[in-house]
């Protein structure tokens, strides 16, 4: 009887001995302090100049205040996540949760290892330091909203909110220092893509894709989730990064048919908007002009650039190539730097990243700790889209009642993690630390983990604290 209630955000009441804290709204300061995984998300916002590694070999260390800065920002959350582990009475992580954390831990080993053939060892050994201290906040946050479940879509409302703050910065930074945010092109005009302070690729579809989510299944105030989401729109279409507005159409799509598969109604109001779109998109096709529309859309490229995806299929073939006899990679991070930085080195690479990269997560992957890691990378992810969706699933939910938050939170956050996945195919930013996406990318697993955990635990018979101690020592 309370499967049909609506979602509202009220402290619910709970069994004895487990918190009912977990659907109580927290403030944006007090949340940031209760969950700090969330303030990775920031990047943070580093200022720094375009031209800063004009001339050097990125594959080779190279300091200045902001990689201190940048570094120390997530050395303080990590140390504190080491320190709330240390103190902790018990790690209660279920089985499922600890087989996917296995293989981002010897992901990392892999990592560790390419150090040994890297062309600059400091880089490698430096990146996978990072990568082991993200790893740490993961695990922290899932043993901390294992004992004490939050309100999942809080946690993305929140990141919204992170998003917008940043893309804030990014619209006020633009007339005073244009060239730290924005690309500039005599065919492309200007580009707000983010730059080093926060990149537009990433917390403008997660302000899209939340606000669509919201406003379909009526979370929240729809004014809001459509100044929202038009806020986003709108910084999609200044950054002009094709893949992303491909992206985001696809994730869009597949929130769109399943929102219409909740009820008769909703298949009407679906029909109808197709209907309204083909009458409103032939009109503007023909007051505009096909030919016009097809040239915006590609950024004035020819036809065998588009096909070659400006370039970089080229590149991935002779990079897959080199790997077929050097399985184990290049190196982490500092092996695609050094010997194929000429060949990515161009236009957004040497005016905002300077770093050179795949343009591709997995290939970045393959890179960096050869085919095993791609293996390792790969599973990890299926496993963790696996585990989510079958947590959104209803009959997950009948054993405890109604949590229609935590099943639109996994829903919402698969939706976002499968941007990502969309996005890695062109972009290598999701598996680099100290990028942006490659935080946001590891803060959506992390909620999907921890929200799949508290279903599972919630769906326990007895599911008390000292119950859920003796059956995870059991496991």
């Amino acid at each position: 009887s309370h499967m049909n209630q609506p979602v509202r955000w009220i402290r619910n009441e709970e069994p004895e001995g487990h918190s009912a804290n977990h659907s109580a709204r927290l403030s944006f300061l007090k949340f940031l302090m209760r969950y700090p995984i969330f303030l990775l998300a920031f990047g943070p916002p580093i200022f720094r100049s375009f031209n800063t590694y004009a001339g050097f070999d990125t594959s080779q260390s190279h300091f200045d205040i902001w990689s201190i800065f940048q570094v120390g920002w997530l050395a303080l959350i990590a140390l504190r996540a080491i320190r709330r582990l240390t103190s902790a009475r018990s790690i209660l992580i279920p089985r499922q949760i600890r087989s996917i954390l296995k293989y981002s831990f010897f992901l990392g080993l892999l990592y560790v290892v390419s150090i040994e053939y890297s062309p600059g060892r400091i880089i490698s050994a430096e990146f996978s330091l990072l990568y082991f201290l993200t790893f740490i906040c993961v695990v922290e946050f899932l043993v901390d909203v294992y004992q004490d479940p939050p309100n999942w879509m809080q946690c993305l409302l929140h990141l919204r909110l992170i998003s917008l703050l940043l893309y804030a910065v990014v619209i006020v930074t633009l007339p005073f220092e244009p060239r730290l945010v924005a690309q500039f092109g005599s065919v492309l005009g200007i580009r707000v893509l983010g730059g080093a302070v926060a990149s537009t690729l990433i917390i403008c579809p997660i302000i899209v894709i939340i606000s669509a989510y919201t406003f379909l299944h009526n979370l929240e105030s729809r004014v809001r989730s459509t100044l929202f989401f038009l806020i986003g729109l709108a910084g999609m279409v200044l950054s002009q990064i094709r893949d992303a507005e491909v992206s985001i159409l696809i994730v869009l799509a597949i929130l769109v048919i399943r929102w219409e598969r909740t009820s008769r109604r909703t298949a009407y109001i679906l029909c109808s908007g197709l209907m309204a779109l083909v009458l409103i998109s032939g009109v503007v096709a023909g007051a505009i002009g096909g030919e016009r529309i097809w040239n915006t859309f590609n950024r004035g490229q020819d036809i065998e650039t588009i096909l070659t995806l400006s370039g970089r299929t080229g590149t991935w073939v002779s990079l897959v190539q080199y790997s077929l006899t050097h399985p184990q990679g290049l190196g982490y991070i500092a092996g695609v730097r050094k010997f194929h930085g000429g060949a990515f080195a161009e236009n957004i690479h040497t005016s905002l990243n300077n770093v050179g990269g795949t343009d591709d997560s997995y290939l970045q992957t393959l890179a960096d700790a050869g085919w095993l890691a791609v293996a390792f990378y790969l599973i990890m992810i299926a496993k963790t889209a696996v585990l989510g969706s079958r947590f959104t699933r209803k009959r997950a939910f009948q054993t405890q009642g109604p949590d229609n938050a935590s099943r639109h939170a996994l829903r919402c956050a698969l939706l976002l993690l499968l941007f990502c996945l969309l996005g890695g195919i062109s972009d290598s930013a999701f598996v680099v630390p100290l990028k942006q996406e490659f935080y946001i990318q590891n803060i959506i697993i992390a909620v999907i983990l921890g929200a799949s955990a508290s279903v599972l635990r919630a769906s326990r018979p007895g599911n008390s604290s000292s119950t859920n101690r003796n059956i995870m020592e059991s496991a």
